[in-house]
């Protein structure tokens, strides 16, 4: 197993050695999206070979949901391969270019990355959708899907690999790590590191904290989404009302879904009678502190200081009431995970320091934090979302899978 994962590394590393046309990386882009909508029958029965396991097991509802492909998905998947084939061409892009008065002419230009390593859950699209990104920016990937999507994202991969070698492009642009073996993950993060650049890591909590515990790799990644929506005195009901419904709700099992509500004090009943009994109308258990119980009809737990810190990924809110907007921020800078926060409020200078002062990699006004995603954000797609201080930061798209060097020009000149 040893051996074969350090061919992989190498065979990686030896196809970031070719670079490729933009022409050519798009015919191969255009050639996989064929390949998807030919092969469109035997993909779904691969896939049910992977649902018919999950079953066996007992996975989760919610697990088997993202799990599942059918015809719609498949054309969601192809809708991106195409996004993403249609944009320029990260690489080569003089960012910036100035000249010194000592002569010297330089130039900032983007390169790709490397080879990057992702490992990921439950989501087969994931396969299509990173290799494409991956490939379209120059980088080699070596993909390590979950077992519960083995036969799902070995057919992707592989029809990806088909149309890489149509093209006389080397396959191993793109692997896919054919074994379930669990200890193949610990191997890549503590072992692969003069093979692989970076690690992006895709699943739950468990996955995402072992790959940043063990991995001697730069990871790209968040470890949780403790998302806020905070309802300012100043917010129009009616779209805090539509907005935490849909932010809560709409998919309580991503990452972007809001966990916490922050409330104005000075607005505690009708927020309670607009949009808390909106939410509970709608199947969402609350979890609140002694002011919104005192303020709300409806079935309420009582908070305890440790529910401020969850990330429930289910029909579950936390509220807490707030005495102003600085208060709100400073409760998120406390709690939050820096991934996507929100505030209601048509004030302006509010919303203008809030989005200033959140430390969040996404900070939104008026908005719901279901937004939080590569696709929405018009990326064609992602390679997952990084609270990472230091950059890429927020939905890792095409444009933030590049880096950069610097090409200096001169005519002869020497440092004195």
């Amino acid at each position: 197993m040893k051996e074969l994962l350090i061919t992989i590394g190498k065979n990686a590393k030896k196809a970031f050695s070719n670079s490729l046309s933009s022409k050519k990386k798009n015919q191969v882009l255009e050639d996989y999206q064929k390949l998807l909508i030919i092969n469109q029958s035997r993909i779904i029965n691969e896939n049910k070979k992977d649902l018919y396991l999950a079953n066996q097991k007992k996975l989760k509802a919610n697990l088997v949901k993202r799990l599942t492909l059918d015809k719609k998905k498949i054309s969601l998947i192809i809708k991106s391969i195409k996004s993403i084939k249609n944009f320029k061409d990260p690489v080569n892009y003089v960012l910036e270019k100035w000249q010194r008065p000592n002569g010297l002419k330089i130039s900032k230009v983007t390169t790709p990355i490397g080879v990057i390593s992702v490992i990921y859950e439950s989501r087969p699209n994931v396969t299509c959708d990173v290799a494409s990104l991956c490939f379209k920016s120059g980088n080699p990937v070596i993909l390590k899907g979950g077992s519960e999507a083995y036969y799902s994202n070995k057919i992707l991969s592989n029809l990806f690999r088909k149309a890489l070698k149509k093209n006389k492009v080397n396959q191993n642009y793109v692997q896919f790590i054919n074994h379930k073996n669990r200890k193949i993950v610990d191997f890549i993060l503590s072992k692969m590191n003069k093979y692989i650049d970076v690690i992006i890591p895709r699943g739950g909590k468990s996955l995402v904290k072992k790959v940043q515990h063990l991995s001697k790799i730069p990871v790209i990644g968040h470890l949780e989404g403790i998302c806020h929506t905070y309802v300012d005195f100043e917010a129009d009901l009616k779209i805090a009302k539509k907005v935490i419904l849909n932010a809560k709700l709409r998919n309580t099992a991503i990452c972007g879904a809001t966990e916490t509500i922050l409330v104005h004090k000075k607005i505690l009943k009708k927020f309670c009678k607009y949009v808390l009994t909106n939410l509970e109308n709608n199947g969402c258990k609350i979890i609140a502190d002694n002011k919104i119980k005192k303020n709300f009809k409806g079935k309420i737990i009582s908070a305890k200081q440790d529910d401020w810190s969850k990330e429930y990924l289910a029909p579950i809110v936390s509220v807490k009431t707030v005495n102003n907007f600085l208060e709100a921020i400073d409760h998120i800078n406390k709690y939050g995970t820096m991934h996507t926060d929100a505030i209601i409020t048509k004030n302006s200078r509010v919303a203008k320091i809030f989005l200033k002062e959140v430390k969040s990699s996404i900070a939104m006004q008026n908005t719901s934090t279901q937004f939080a995603d590569g696709g929405e954000f018009g990326f064609g797609g992602e390679v997952g979302i990084s609270t990472n201080t230091l950059p890429p930061r927020g939905p890792v798209g095409l444009n933030q899978l590049v880096s950069y060097k610097y090409q200096v020009i001169s005519n002869g000149k020497i440092r004195r």
